[in-house]
């Protein structure tokens, strides 16, 4: 993969382009739905929404099943469940060889739909934590992707204009959200290490 020339700051999604957590969310919202919903929801289910923030999550549950559920129990069981189970995390290795081969020369961001606790727990995970200049999470904005917001604050972070940035993104909502910023975006699903499993 290629920098294009010209390019003042790369801006990086976390989950399925980073590491490899989708498996990690799965088994924990399936635990925690069960547990503390009563749900049994299919992985298919989730796997055909990579890249919804937690909230969109549990809107689209509560729309299926027409259930009210309690929201804050289920995503903060839901994170001790990925937590738990970050020990064991893959990194995606073309991916993270970028970002060390470029930190020091670009600006770099991390952008994630993801909480802030488990995002900043995966990067440390993967020895990447110290390295970008900016982390912005689903806390950060009033919206998810694939609203702009994550990506034009991680832009604002960085002291960059959005045309100048460069977007690594695994989703759809994310690539959406990246160019809806104004930015360059690039699809890491093709040469990803993990594209089979997320």
């Amino acid at each position: 993969m290629q920098v294009a020339a010209g390019t003042e700051a790369l801006i990086f999604d976390c989950d399925g382009t980073l590491v490899d957590s989708l498996p990690l969310y799965l088994a924990s919202w399936l635990e925690a739905l069960k547990s503390r919903g009563g749900l049994d929801v299919s992985p298919d289910w989730f796997f055909s929404r990579r890249g919804y923030s937690e909230g969109m999550v549990l809107s689209e549950l509560e729309k299926t099943h027409g259930v009210t559920l309690n929201r804050a129990a289920i995503m903060a069981a839901t994170r001790e469940g990925v937590r738990d189970r970050l020990p064991g995390v893959r990194q995606n290795v073309p991916v993270v060889a970028l970002v060390r081969e470029w930190a020091g020369r670009l600006p770099l961001a991390v952008a994630s739909s993801g909480s802030r606790e488990v995002v900043e727990a995966s990067l440390a995970a993967i020895g990447l934590l110290e390295v970008f200049d900016a982390i912005v999470t689903i806390e950060d904005v009033a919206r998810p992707k694939p609203a702009p917001d994550i990506y034009l604050l991680a832009a604002k972070k960085l002291g960059v204009k959005p045309p100048g940035c460069l977007v690594f993104e695994d989703s759809t909502e994310g690539l959406e959200a990246a160019h809806a910023a104004g930015m360059s975006a690039e699809d890491v699903r093709p040469w990803s290490d993990f594209r089979g499993d997320a």
